[in-house]
């Protein structure tokens, strides 16, 4: 039992002085409880196939799909409207809504559908994402008190009253509780949050934006293919039906470049919905419905559109499998000194140039004649993975940027309606218990049907999706619950401070029964924590004679609104990393929130459920 505590008290010292990663102190002490025997090797890597966790790895990949989608931006751009102008409206918004939310879905998968969405709002309103994170993560946790389902430790209490022939709670028995945690919780956190977690984003977005460089509209800008962009479609009555743009001459006979020719699949099922880019070439035959896309005199496309009875229409440029980078040519580059058609840039890297930089000078009419010289900077056009590819595979020519890394910041805003009716089935499998599915095999099968149908761009992104940091930390700190349940610490603690406690009154007993339940969720998880102290609270109860309903929802408050600890809860270790929080961070906005909080739940529990 002390070599337990040393280790659990050395890791709050290095998790509180943040000199270290909150990831490798909890491996830390995994590993010193393997050495010293308290756990077995199959406890100790109990964390990794935890459902909590697995389920936290499948809600990234959910959470990176509503990101890549647009759902996020639509859904903050909505919030923004409700709230206005008003922080303190956005903040309240946030608060409710995520505590609605919270009510019929896990804690957890709540903050993972709700983070794209308060990063994108904080971005709209110019505030640091990290004013907002923690309030979300504890929005969600006291949404969990409205309703039985809210939080297991709700299902822990309700069993322990059942088991013990006591009258069942119903499903809304704990709104009451529910609704004094979301006020208290407010008027708390808006000072405390307004404080400590605030500042200007805009130093941050600039940095940022220094690192990422320049953004594929900034390029469209610089090089004006925007401006000159004109969009028609094929009809079957056009000339250009069923004809190749090499038979068409389109650059010959009007001077213009077609930048892209976009060709939709199911256009009427949103759902079904397929946009299929390819890049121009002399072979590109043109069907109907096709979108052409068009850089040029815009009188020219007019004519152009004339000659070919092509409709125009008012589609934007996008850039979900077609990317445009600039490449920097190097002394040594075999481009130098040959003309674009000399080059066969096309048949070896299958891309397009678009436009060349010389010096200040922007050119993009007349390109095909002109000969490289070493320096010049090509805008390039082709596949996101082709354009990444030249790197590797073309001496003497530099890609500026990250191609595949602004490739996964590209919006794939036509399969929103599918990603919405996916999040839409996992929430209701979550809410309803009538659906034989458990809810981490419904978070498993949202994350795999997100990848399949295309709402996350690909494998490799939907990893890139997953805080790995914040796994490892819940899956290392899972088993020292065990390791505390297993030496007696934890029984011993809540045992010794409920029975003195109890002697004294009936608010003395609760208040121990509360404050203690917070300790050990501090270190350990809330359900186990709840699961542990249920009997405690019951025999408590019946050994002063009073109701078991206020010291069993103690627990429950307890164990769900333990705020000052980030790996206490998932929703807190879920936020951690993205809001660039510190162990500290916790405990100056949590603790006092978590003291507040049982200093009024001492007084209003036994005005809800009478001793």
């Amino acid at each position: 039992m002390t070599i337990t505590l040393i280790i659990l008290a050395l890791s709050a010292v290095f998790f509180a002085m943040g000199k270290v990663r909150s990831d490798l102190v909890a491996l830390c002490a995994l590993v010193a409880l393997l050495l010293t025997g308290i756990l077995t090797p199959q406890e100790a890597l109990s964390g990794f196939s935890n459902s909590v966790v697995i389920m936290m790895v499948g809600l990234f990949v959910v959470g990176g799909a509503i990101v890549q989608t647009g759902l996020a931006k639509k859904a903050s751009g909505k919030l923004m409207t409700l709230a206005g102008d008003s922080e303190l409206g956005l903040f309240l918004l946030l608060m409710v809504v995520t505590a609605v939310i919270g009510a019929f879905v896990s804690n957890t998968g709540t903050v993972a559908l709700m983070m794209p969405i308060v990063v994108s709002l904080a971005q709209k309103a110019k505030m640091r994402a990290s004013r907002l994170l923690m309030p979300l993560a504890f929005a969600s946790s006291m949404g969990g008190m409205l309703t039985l389902i809210g939080t297991p430790p709700n299902l822990v209490i309700q069993e322990a009253l059942t088991d013990n022939g006591f009258e069942p709670l119903k499903f809304f028995s704990f709104l009451p509780v529910g609704i004094v945690c979301i006020i208290v919780g407010i008027v708390v956190l808006l000072p405390l949050s307004k404080r400590l977690l605030n500042g200007s984003k805009q130093a941050a977005d600039g940095e940022q934006g220094k690192k990422r460089g320049k953004s594929l509209d900034d390029l469209m800008e610089e090089y004006n293919l925007k401006g000159n962009l004109s969009v028609f479609t094929v009809g079957k009555q056009s000339i250009a039906y069923e004809k190749t743009l090499a038979e068409l001459d389109i650059h010959h006979r009007y001077g213009l470049t077609v930048l892209e020719v976009r060709r939709i699949k199911q256009p009427h099922s949103p759902l079904m919905k397929e946009v299929e880019q390819r890049l121009a070439g002399p072979d590109t035959k043109l069907v109907e419905n096709d979108i052409v896309y068009v850089s040029g005199d815009p009188e020219q496309a007019t004519k152009f559109a004339a000659d070919m009875k092509l409709d125009k229409t008012s589609e934007q440029l996008a850039f979900y499998d077609i990317g445009i980078a600039e490449v920097v040519l190097m002394h040594n580059s075999r481009l130098c000194g040959k003309t674009l058609k000399e080059t066969g840039l096309r048949r070896l890297y299958n891309v397009n140039a678009l436009g060349v930089r010389r010096g200040d000078n922007y050119i993009t009419e007349g390109i095909a004649d002109m000969k490289f010289r070493q320096g010049d900077i090509i805008l390039i056009q082709g596949k996101w993975k082709n354009i990444s590819r030249i790197a590797d595979v073309a001496d003497g020519i530099v890609v500026m940027g990250q191609p595949l890394d602004e490739a996964s910041r590209v919006t794939l805003d036509y399969k929103a309606p599918l990603a919405a009716v996916i999040m839409l089935l996992m929430i209701l499998t979550m809410v309803f218990d009538f659906i034989p599915v458990a809810p981490v095999t419904a978070v498993m099968i949202a994350g795999l049907l997100m990848v399949i149908t295309g709402c996350i761009r690909s494998v490799e992104a939907a990893y890139k999706t997953i805080n790995w940091e914040s796994i490892v930390l819940i899956a290392a700190m899972l088993p020292m619950s065990v390791a505390l349940e297993k030496t007696g610490a934890s029984a011993m603690v809540a045992s010794l401070l409920a029975d003195n406690l109890g002697q004294a009154s009936p608010y003395a007993l609760l208040a121990g029964i509360y404050f203690t339940t917070s300790l050990l969720t501090m270190f350990i998880s809330n359900t186990a924590t709840a699961v542990l102290m249920s009997p405690i609270a019951l025999t408590s109860a019946a050994a002063i004679g009073v109701s078991p309903y206020p010291m069993l929802f103690a627990v429950t408050l307890g164990a769900s609104m333990c705020f000052a600890s980030p790996f206490s809860t998932p929703p807190n270790a879920l936020v951690m990393q993205a809001g660039g929080y510190s162990f500290m961070d916790y405990i100056k906005v949590g603790l006092p929130l978590q003291i507040i909080m049982g200093l009024v739940m001492i007084g209003v529990l036994p005005l809800i459920f009478p001793f």
